[in-house]
């Protein structure tokens, strides 16, 4: 069975969903929060994930559309270990601006609308849902 792996704040987005580590380290480089060796980290280690994997909204830019898929959120595939593994740096970021993550697994993340090689999209399931009942 193939386990999912998301990394997220604890507190939810305006629009429901819990926001990703990268949105997250994104939101401290753009409200201008990073010292500048944070600031470079950020910048070599974001450009490293744009090179090592593809964007789903440049695929299909109506992935993350709050209309037609509510809540849609990335998980890793847990056979991305190379991507997993460089979380961690995201991870002591956020925890020296106080910003708490939590490292979330799932072998049934939601309905999948987008999927690639190392990464899914998925609306997660309303209450009393899952794959079989859709």
């Amino acid at each position: 069975m193939t386990c999912f792996v998301r990394f997220q704040g604890t507190t939810r987005h305006p629009r429901g969903h819990f926001p990703g580590v990268f949105a997250l380290a994104n939101g401290l480089a753009r409200d201008g929060r990073l010292s500048p060796a944070e600031y470079r980290f950020w910048r070599e280690s974001n450009d490293w994930y744009d090179a090592a994997y593809p964007e789903p909204s440049a695929t299909d830019p109506r992935v993350y559309d709050p209309a037609l898929n509510p809540g849609a959120v990335a998980w890793f595939k847990g056979t991305a270990r190379h991507l997993i593994e460089r979380v961690p740096g995201y991870l002591a970021l956020l925890a020296a601006h106080e910003v708490p993550c939590v490292r979330v697994e799932s072998a049934d993340p939601g309905r999948i609308v987008y999927e690639d090689d190392v990464q899914v999209v998925a609306v997660p399931w309303t209450p009393g849902q899952s794959d079989r009942v859709r």
